[in-house]
């Protein structure tokens, strides 16, 4: 009997769920509810640390020290916030939800619903120009299209467009406040109707709460160098994090039609590290298991990693992994050149060959 020969396409939407039937054999979709309670209650206990060290302290510069710490805290509990908003952590949609919706507006200060809407287009067509939000021009630009637009127009937009290099580091201390900014703002414009009533209460709460917690408790200047210390080191960590994942990959043309696991994996990098990277990171660094298996726990996702490499490798995929240093200097060179509009020569025989394939 004559048999058909698949086609490419077809090969290729099989070469994910090839990987998808062995990861789920493995075990490694089901819920770790001991993994995630630990983190939690660590996460409980450090809040506990520094509202005490707060209180004993008073007036003093080592709130300051205090400070740090209640940033890089709300970074973690930004992080299970997102792996909640991932239907990670329970097998209840609707648990997830709230869980992600407490942590979120109550917890860390963001609007849940302004937050799944652009991660959710992220995830969808990560470095797409037109489609990925996270690669929309706005302080930094993205892409060498946007970098020539902002030369162009002259001015501050063109110098900052021209060091926006240089200034990383800089930025990301200010990450803090627009996050925060953005998701005030989607609230005021209307947010998502289901929540909107409950996001608004539980970030007037968080936000303002804090704030003046902090204007009765310290001195007016102790105060503000308080807040603003956590919102940089909350920033820092946060956003550069994010930034490492897929800023300096190849930016994918609106055109192109790309098979699930290319699509996933070519425009994702991971860091090195171990365990301490698993922690400092959220599970961020195993950005490219992440982004194949997005409701996969955190705890997971290194035991998927050799599985996912392989795959990869069998089948000439490319599977990007490098070290935090190494990944913070191709960031830089990249924000760099795509400033002055220049284009990143890396990314165009990855993408190029899927523009407009059929």
């Amino acid at each position: 009997m004559e048999t058909t020969a698949p086609r490419p396409r077809d090969r290729q939407a099989s070469d994910y769920t090839d990987l998808a039937r062995d990861v789920r054999a493995a075990g490694l979709l089901e819920r770790r509810y001991g993994a995630y309670a630990l983190r939690a209650a660590a996460l409980a206990g450090g809040f506990g640390l520094v509202g005490t060290a707060f209180v004993r302290l008073g007036d003093s510069t080592w709130q300051l020290a205090v400070a740090a710490a209640l940033g890089a805290l709300l970074a973690q509990a930004g992080y299970l916030a997102h792996d909640a908003a991932h239907q990670q952590v329970f097998a209840s949609p609707r648990a997830n939800e709230r869980a992600a919706l407490v942590l979120s507006n109550l917890v860390v200060g963001l609007s849940h619903g302004w937050w799944m809407r652009k991660h959710g287009r992220h995830h969808a067509g990560p470095n797409r120009r037109g489609a990925d939000p996270d690669i929309a021009p706005d302080v930094v630009v993205f892409t060498a299209e946007d970098g020539a637009a902002a030369q162009r127009a002259g001015g501050f937009r063109a110098w900052l467009a021209g060091h926006q290099g240089a200034l990383f580091f800089p930025l990301l201390l200010l990450e803090g406040a627009n996050l925060h900014r953005g998701a005030v703002a989607h609230v005021l414009r209307g947010g998502d109707a289901r929540h909107r009533r409950a996001e608004a209460a539980m970030l007037a709460v968080r936000l303002g709460g804090l704030v003046a917690l902090l204007l009765w408790t310290l001195p007016v200047g102790l105060a503000a160098a308080f807040l603003g210390v956590q919102l940089a080191v909350f920033g820092l960590l946060l956003g550069g994090t994010f930034a490492t994942n897929h800023i300096g990959m190849p930016i994918v043309p609106p055109d192109a039609r790309i098979d699930f696991l290319r699509r996933q994996t070519l425009m994702s990098r991971n860091i090195r590290g171990g365990r301490w990277a698993d922690l400092l990171m959220g599970g961020l660094n195993l950005q490219i298991e992440h982004h194949l298996f997005p409701s996969m726990p955190r705890a997971n996702l290194r035991r998927a990693q050799p599985l996912v490499r392989a795959h990869c490798a069998a089948r000439g995929v490319r599977y990007t992994e490098m070290g935090l240093v190494e990944t913070f200097g191709v960031v830089v060179r990249y924000l760099d050149r795509v400033g002055i509009g220049q284009r990143d020569a890396y990314q165009c025989p990855v993408t190029q060959q899927f523009r407009s394939a059929r």
